[in-house]
């Protein structure tokens, strides 16, 4: 039987999709966990994995082509199945199963949910034989990514007995890992196929009059800014950090966890600093509801911090995020963070990794930026715009009041927020403390 796949809802706003590029063509043998295209989707452009074996039919979409989810875009012919058969008899894409978006917060300016899906062709008796681990005339095939496959293989565990998470029942990476030799897991939330990189932009090494269309994911950020900016009311408020007690701190501390290869970051003690403070003040760790009007308090700090894609992987922002960053180590924060941004500049990151946030960071300090504010990422209810540590000479005076010239780090912080939520007193108490744990930074070992 004839496998028709059709185009995925990779995105909670997601309408059509974009084939970038076709990795397979038609006679090629594949098995699961092949990438078989890239499809631009209004957030990101992501890997099309297959999640079956057997050998491509059709490709029923061309490249550069606008296909609707739900559409047809490939046929996989099974073991022994014709070729010529399998791509006449493949279903169209009216009759195809759509498939249905598993849904995270759209929470980024240029977050993804990506849920790459392949699904059977309806069988004579009306059984749809990819549809997962379910009874029927192939329950005995179990559908599972190819890592879940790895884990399960090198753990002793008996994929028949996991009970899938993923798109139409697939058993993922968390299952197995959930799971016990032998025993069925409990359920555990999807995770996507990670997703690929944006294409690259056209760069030229001579200036020309050009016209750039925009990819769907700049199309998608173009909007929502828009949207932030012309109906959340925002405004600024700047504090400076002197950041000469962290420095000493964090040298210290890199020095002796060297060998362990963990090198800190000011930004890894901003990220705690900025959720230990939302304990203080817990409406700037809140969103604003249409519904009522009201607003939603959050029990979870969740720190997004953007990370910024480069120019040959087709720019743009995606915005990953620290889960209970309140809860967590400055070892702990530093790690995600690395691990998130390179994954998102190589790969790119899963719904999960990029939904959810509460409070935003955006870090320029790397690129000598000292000061700039910036767009409140919804639904958030503000975002911290943070410079460079630069060097400034300071007055300081000694116990004995006795003046001196000293050259010490400085910060600058800029909060943008939404006044619908946050007044400027409250923004500004805020920033306080969160000064004051920067500057007293041993109270973020504790």
């Amino acid at each position: 039987m004839s496998i028709s796949v059709t185009m995925p809802r990779m995105s909670d706003t997601m309408e059509q999709g974009t084939v970038v590029k076709w990795h397979v063509k038609e006679g090629d043998t594949i098995a699961p966990g092949d990438v078989l295209a890239d499809i631009e989707t209004d957030k990101a452009t992501m890997e099309l994995e297959a999640f079956d074996e057997g050998r491509i039919a059709k490709l029923a979409a061309s490249e550069g082509s606008n296909v609707s989810v739900g559409d047809l875009i490939v046929v996989i012919a099974e073991e022994g199945e014709d070729l010529a058969e399998a791509a006449s008899s493949a279903g169209s894409a009216s009759s195809a199963p759509k498939a249905k978006a598993e849904g995270s917060s759209d929470s980024a300016s240029s977050s993804a949910t990506a849920t790459a899906t392949t699904t059977a062709a309806p069988s004579s008796n009306g059984t749809n034989n990819g549809s997962g681990n379910g009874s029927g005339s192939d329950s005995d095939r179990i559908f599972a990514s190819p890592l879940a496959r790895k884990i399960a293989s090198e753990r002793g565990i008996d994929l028949a007995s996991v009970s899938g998470s993923g798109p139409s029942g697939r058993v993922v990476k968390k299952d197995v890992e959930q799971a016990a030799p032998g025993q069925a897991a409990a359920s555990a939330p999807a995770t996507a196929p990670q997703a690929a990189a944006p294409a690259p932009m056209p760069i030229s090494t001579e200036l020309e009059n050009r016209n750039v269309p925009l990819s769907n994911m700049r199309g998608t950020i173009a909007r929502r800014l828009v949207q932030s900016k012309t109906t959340i009311p925002h405004y600024q408020v700047t504090v400076s950090v002197r950041l000469d007690a962290l420095m000493d701190l964090r040298s210290q501390l890199n020095e002796q966890l060297a060998a362990q290869r963990v090198k800190l970051s000011v930004n890894d003690f901003l990220v705690r600093a900025c959720a230990l403070a939302m304990h203080q003040h817990p409406f700037i760790n809140s969103s604003w509801n249409d519904n009522g009007p009201s607003i939603d308090l959050h029990k979870d700090v969740n720190i997004g911090v953007a990370v910024s894609l480069p120019a040959e992987r087709g720019g743009g922002l995606v915005v990953a995020t620290i889960r209970s960053a309140d809860a967590q180590g400055l070892r702990t924060i530093s790690s995600e963070t690395k691990r998130l941004a390179k994954k998102a500049r190589e790969k790119g990151l899963t719904p999960e990794e990029m939904s959810d946030s509460t409070f935003t960071i955006s870090n320029l300090g790397m690129f000598g930026v000292d000061h700039f504010t910036a767009i409140i990422n919804p639904p958030n209810a503000a975002i911290l715009a943070v410079g460079a540590a630069v060097q400034k000479p300071f007055i300081e005076t000694d116990e004995d009041g006795e003046h001196e010239l000293v050259i010490g780090h400085e910060m600058s912080m800029t909060m943008s927020s939404d006044h619908r939520i946050i007044d400027g007193a409250m923004a500004a108490e805020y920033l306080s403390t969160v000064r004051e744990l920067l500057e007293s930074p041993a109270s973020l070992l504790v």
